[in-house]
């Protein structure tokens, strides 16, 4: 996958988070600026934070739990050490952090 194959990916996968955030009610708000989304929960200001790392091809996921690296595997963001997906480890961060449970669809 080229840069911009993998930039047309993530833009589309921001987006997708973006709706489920705004579909979902939840008492959070996200910023997408160069690159990166931050989730900010409103009820304690912690935030998520969603970065591209174009030039390795992965995604890193930072959260109270810890910083996280994905890789598209079969059409899957899945963690570069456990396997886990991206869908999973952010509905997780997002229950501990803001204690709102958000369905995410990507």
């Amino acid at each position: 996958m080229n840069e911009a194959q993998f930039n047309q990916l993530v833009d589309e996968l921001m987006f997708s988070i973006e709706e489920s955030i705004d579909d979902s009610g939840a008492d959070m708000d996200y910023e997408n600026s160069a690159g990166m989304l931050t989730i900010t929960c409103e009820s304690n200001g912690t935030q998520i934070i969603l970065s591209r790392q174009a030039a390795v091809g992965e995604i890193w996921l930072a959260a109270k739990s810890g910083g996280f690296h994905f890789k598209l595997q079969d059409s899957v963001w899945c963690n570069t050490v456990s396997g886990v997906p991206l869908i999973d480890m952010l509905s997780e961060a997002c229950l501990a952090q803001s204690g709102e449970t958000i369905s995410f669809d990507f």
